[in-house]
């Protein structure tokens, strides 16, 4: 089963890959050497899943990228209120190397600008520039989840054109907020632009933002949780410099760009997301990377704004068909077939408001399990609302699993919450769509019958009349007496065995080896199938209580032998034989009283 998060990426990747405006940074000469169409996209989530589409592993420096984590690094060192006496938090609305100073104190305004990041890296202390270097390289390779490098060749074209950020630096020292030699701290923070990075390693650093400080595959805390919150607002409201307004109308992200191509995007809680893609708008920004954001944050509603659950909350149980049965009483032949495979039918029941990260954890959680599984049961019960980038992902996997020979059927929709219409939106035209059964035993017996079709399709079943459920505990001499007015018929695949609204039909089937779909007409005049019986069932037995027309249509999936009794003939032999009719009776009333027992405890708790 394919992931619908890394379709969706790839699908992506493919339409924005044509997009070609912007132009490689070139005030730094080695970063106008870059492949101007590389492009890459990854996510990760909060658990450490990566989907990545493109130029994922490709490095490249981390340019301003790395100012967050910089400034969270400074908070970390120093504490809050010590940093925020050198280095403000409010947007400048300015460029990213613009000389924005608070003309009360000398701070810069915030700490995604040149001059803020050059004060937030100075206030990492150390006893000596290599000391300190060390303790920034080890707080970005914590938040990467690997060892960093410096691009040499970037550091020196880096510093060798330094010339305003040595005018900032000298600024800052002048109005006190740097201490001692400012060209110490400034060579350093030319070195954390210079770290090779990729994409894959962004969205990691976002995702450890995004988990509490806590690289997700690691386990290695970044940075301590009260420090997050900060290094996130700050990120908000001032990581795109002059676009940030609009970046947090258009994509409500906490985000940050770099001249290397580069960007960062968080959703706390639920993905980190980097992109890589060098061509640059006029602001400094991917242009590639800008459109991806926005159309991820749209079309999988992962604005911050947007209140969701943990998407962990979604999954609340999980167990199989052998742990809840349907209540039905099963024939022989299903009995067999339930004790060694019912654990093939796998429940989850969900929870909450299911938006895209909680559908991408539960699908992950089924894709686990598909190599036993024929069939799941998705509770619906406890669910609150499905957003629509949801439903297609599940519209999708159920489609990938039916592809696969394995169905996805829901039970128990709430439709207080609108999510059948969601659901049915999502399916293409002239696809049939959800299976939903109004409980669980319901679905339960529909998944049982589906397993025992596929179990006994590939296995040599030999029957006669006393293996069916009808005809249990009926003497053998009465099952004699029915073997002589019983007849064998035969149909085709795709061949109609009966059809809704046929009348004066009074034939009971017995399938002997095959299996068949039960469907029953939908009000835009097709069809909805509901039930697939296999060998070991029957079906039609409503004509012992003088019910002769057929409220569906029956139709072959394999080749088909049945058994069939006729109620007449059943009638004829009554009075020598009138045991046999009773017995008949018995178990068919047993049978319906089994399926209308969920029915009335459900009107029952109405009551």
């Amino acid at each position: 089963m394919s992931s619908p998060v890394q379709s969706y990426l790839e699908q992506l990747h493919a339409e924005i890959l044509e997009l070609r405006d912007g132009s490689v940074a070139s005030y730094i000469p080695e970063l106008s050497l870059v492949d101007p169409d590389s492009f890459g996209i990854c996510m990760v989530t909060m658990d450490g899943v990566a989907y990545c589409v493109g130029d994922t592993e490709k490095l490249f420096t981390i340019q301003s990228i790395s100012k967050p984590f910089i400034y969270a690094t400074a908070l970390a060192a120093c504490g809050r209120q010590q940093v925020s006496a050198h280095v403000g938090v409010e947007p400048s609305g300015e460029a990213f190397n613009s000389i924005s100073l608070d003309p009360q104190t000398g701070a810069p305004l915030n700490p995604m600008i040149n001059a803020g990041a050059i004060a937030s890296t100075s206030l990492v202390r150390a006893p000596s520039p290599e000391a300190q270097w060390q303790l920034i390289e080890k707080s970005l390779s914590r938040f990467v989840g690997r060892q960093v490098a410096i691009d040499e060749a970037v550091y020196r074209s880096e510093s060798a054109t330094g010339a305003r950020n040595r005018a900032i630096a000298w600024m800052l020292k002048n109005f006190g907020i740097i201490e001692g030699d400012p060209m110490l701290p400034l060579e350093n923070y030319f070195r954390q632009c210079s770290v090779q990075i990729s994409c894959h390693d962004l969205a990691f650093m976002a995702a450890t933002l995004g988990n509490a400080g806590v690289h997700p595959l690691t386990g290695e805390l970044a940075l301590p949780a009260e420090h997050v919150a900060p290094v996130l607002s700050v990120m908000a409201t001032c990581g795109m410099y002059d676009y940030a307004g609009s970046w947090l109308y258009e994509v409500g992200m906490p985000a940050k760009s770099g001249v290397g191509g580069g960007i960062i995007a968080v959703q706390p809680g639920r993905f980190g997301i980097g992109i890589f893609s060098p061509r640059l708008d006029s602001k400094g920004n991917s242009v590639r990377g800008i459109e991806v954001c926005k159309r991820i944050s749209r079309d999988l509603e992962l604005n911050i704004f947007n209140q969701v659950n943990n998407p962990r909350t979604a999954l609340m149980r999980v167990y199989t068909g052998a742990d809840v049965p349907s209540r039905r009483e099963p024939g022989p032949v299903l009995r067999a077939v339930l004790l060694e495979h019912a654990h093939r039918i796998k429940y989850l029941s969900l929870h909450g408001y299911l938006a895209v990260d909680a559908i991408e954890y539960v699908l992950r959680r089924i894709a686990g399990m598909q190599s036993s599984a024929n069939s799941y049961i998705l509770d619906m019960h406890q669910v609150k609302g499905i957003s629509d980038s949801a439903a297609a992902f599940l519209n999708q996997t159920r489609l990938d699993l039916k592809a696969d020979g394995i169905a996805l059927v829901l039970s128990r929709v709430n439709d207080y919450y609108g999510i059948r219409e969601k659901l049915r939106k999502s399916t293409v035209s002239m696809e049939m769509g959800f299976l939903c059964f109004e409980d669980n035993d319901l679905a339960a017996e529909w998944c049982e019958n589906r397993l025992c079709a596929v179990v006994t399709e590939s296995g040599n079943v030999t029957l006669g009349l006393a293996d069916f459920t009808l005809f249990h505990g009926v003497p053998v001499t009465l099952i004699k007496l029915a073997e002589a007015i019983v007849t064998l018929q035969k149909f085709e695949q795709g061949e109609c065995v009966l059809q809704n609204g046929e009348e004066n039909d009074d034939r009971i089937f017995f399938i002997k080896n095959g299996k068949v779909s039960i469907l029953v007409p939908r009000l835009d005049g097709g069809h909805q199938r509901v039930s697939t019986l296999s060998t070991g069932m029957n079906f039609g037995e409503m004509v012992l209580l003088g019910q002769t027309t057929r409220s569906a249509s029956v139709y072959a999936d394999t080749e088909l032998t049945f058994f069939v009794l006729k109620a007449s003939d059943l009638n004829r032999i009554s009075s020598q034989a009138p045991l046999l009719r009773i017995r008949l009776l018995e178990n068919l009333a047993n049978d319906l009283a089994n399926k209308l027992r969920p029915t009335t405890q459900l009107v029952s708790t109405l009551a």
